[in-house]
């Protein structure tokens, strides 16, 4: 990790966010020779910290773990001198070149800025499921669905990611139960009618997770269900639970002064990386609310750093 005191003024490009996009843009912009600055936030490595086994990123037939592959990413990157902070970014001022950043008491300034700071899976609030998230609690079925192989699983939500998931799952699990507060169903025709049709997947009505049963060294054994309507409590034995209620993108720092669509992910040019201000570069989840994969995020991470790279180089810039 890379001290205050280690930091220049100005850099040629800083970055916010170390998951896979932050880190591979880091990796590439070092390779550059242009020496980035990575700030990781309060919880370095992304949302795949929370994952145990990560099967589906290339180059790693047996599996890593989840934090395993973002320290590798870090260590990799640090290799080539991008420098990693562990802070989380407070403001930002892009009115003027070289931007202006502050992180705490820090403050520095930056020639090019990417933009790698993820999306964060909207969770139910209960504390059961924070303490058997990655124990058999997962936001992500393309992720996690292969552990569940012949398992009873429940799926949360009403929309089209929990329908998606839950016939996803369908692969693996010897039955999938859609669990929702309301009694109609939110997502789009087509996933209503191929959930309904998949002999695998059952709904279950006005319904809420009150809380999930398990425990961090068996992983989850149950769930306990409340009617909205009736306030009745049952319990349901199940091997794994699904939140699938959305997410939001870490963008609340931007609002106002880059341009986002209607649910808060920035929007970047056509063929490009780059945000409606130059110099400002998006990569992984804060622009991508359809794919959310490792893969995806490291690539458009690699997109970002060759975008920011060009951009010095047309400018004439270099801290």
């Amino acid at each position: 990790m890379t001290d205050k005191k280690d930091l220049k003024r100005r850099h040629n490009v800083v970055i916010m966010g170390s998951g896979p996009a932050g880190l591979t843009a880091a990796l590439y912009t070092a390779r550059a020779n242009l020496e980035p600055v990575v700030f990781e936030g309060m919880e370095a490595g992304g949302q795949l910290t929370l994952t145990t086994e990560v099967e589906n990123f290339p180059g790693f037939p047996q599996g890593i773990l989840g934090p395993e592959l973002m320290d590798s990413m870090r260590k990799q990157a640090e290799k080539f001198g991008a420098k990693c902070v562990m802070k989380a970014i407070t403001a930002v001022d892009f009115s003027k070149l070289p931007f202006k950043i502050t992180a705490g008491d820090t403050v520095i300034e930056a020639d090019s800025f990417i933009i790698a700071s993820g999306a964060s899976a909207k969770m139910l609030g209960i504390e059961s499921e924070r303490l058997l998230l990655g124990r058999g609690v997962s936001t992500c079925a393309t992720c996690d669905g292969f552990f569940f192989k012949d398992k009873e699983l429940i799926v949360v939500g009403g929309g089209d990611s929990a329908l998606e998931e839950a016939t996803f799952l369908t692969k693996f699990a010897s039955r999938v139960s859609i669990v929702h507060r309301r009694a109609e169903l939110r997502a789009s025709k087509i996933l209503r009618d191929r959930a309904q049709k998949n002999p695998k997947v059952e709904f279950i009505w006005n319904a809420e997770v009150e809380e999930i049963l398990g425990d961090q060294e068996s992983g989850v054994r149950g769930v306990r269900l409340r009617d909205t309507k009736t306030g009745e409590v049952t319990e349901m034995a199940v091997q794994g639970v699904f939140i699938a209620i959305g997410h939001n993108p870490n963008t609340k720092l931007f609002k106002g002064m880059l341009e986002m669509d209607a649910l808060g992910y920035l929007i970047t040019k056509t063929g490009s990386t780059e945000t409606s201000i130059p110099g400002v570069f998006a990569a992984g989840d804060v622009r991508d609310s359809k794919y959310r994969q490792a893969i995806t995020a490291a690539g458009s991470g690699c997109m970002a750093a060759i975008d920011a790279e060009r951009y010095l180089e047309e400018h004439s810039v270099h801290a």
